[in-house]
């Protein structure tokens, strides 16, 4: 079946995936551990500026989208739903969630965080509606330089941890964590989820 005609479950899907993706920075900022490489950056400027995580992560990918001009990137409706869905989730979640005391539970937190992001991730590129403002800004450098996919990334992710380091993000186990497992889990959860094309 082409995939037009799955546009309402891939809607769905790319907004599961966004909401779970919310919640997935809710639990690694509140395990206190570390944060992912662009909520340090998120997080610290929000301890500068006094304003929410989310509404912090809606600017700086509002910031990102403007990137995408000149690198001739075309953003699709998951792009948008992207920047506004993943900034109103992590703040709903960040006040509802209780916050973790003992070291075990923050430890739970940011496990079931990284693996819920690995879920996440795959759920809403799956849904094949358009990457991430980061992600489209990482595909665009790569497009236009010629770099590999790696240097680029690892570029980009240790210049915004960085950044945010200085400005007082929380940088540790669960960043180095993050960095470690994100991959492979994603690796295995996007065949499973994504959204395939006609059948065969």
């Amino acid at each position: 079946m082409p995939l037009r005609y799955r546009l309402p479950r891939r809607l769905a899907q790319l907004y599961v995936g966004l909401i779970l993706y919310g919640l997935s920075m809710a639990l690694i900022i509140g395990s206190a551990l570390g944060n992912m490489p662009w909520d340090v950056l998120h997080q610290g400027a929000s301890k500068q500026t006094g304003l929410s995580i989310g509404t912090v992560a809606a600017i700086i990918g509002a910031v990102v989208l403007l990137l995408w001009i000149p690198l001739r990137e075309r953003p699709g409706i998951g792009t948008i739903s992207n920047v506004v869905v993943i900034s109103v989730a992590v703040d709903v979640f960040l006040n509802v969630l209780p916050v973790p005391e003992p070291l075990v539970v923050r430890i739970g937190y940011a496990a079931v965080g990284i693996l819920l992001n690995g879920v996440a991730t795959a759920a809403y590129i799956g849904a094949a509606l358009g990457p991430g403002p980061r992600d489209g800004l990482m595909t665009g450098i790569v497009r236009r330089t010629g770099g590999s996919v790696r240097l680029i990334r690892t570029g980009i992710e240790i210049a915004v941890v960085g950044i945010g380091w200085l400005l007082g993000g929380t940088l540790g186990f669960s960043t180095a964590a993050y960095a470690l497992f994100i991959g492979p889990l994603v690796q295995i959860f996007l065949p499973r989820l994504a959204v395939k094309g006609p059948e065969t």
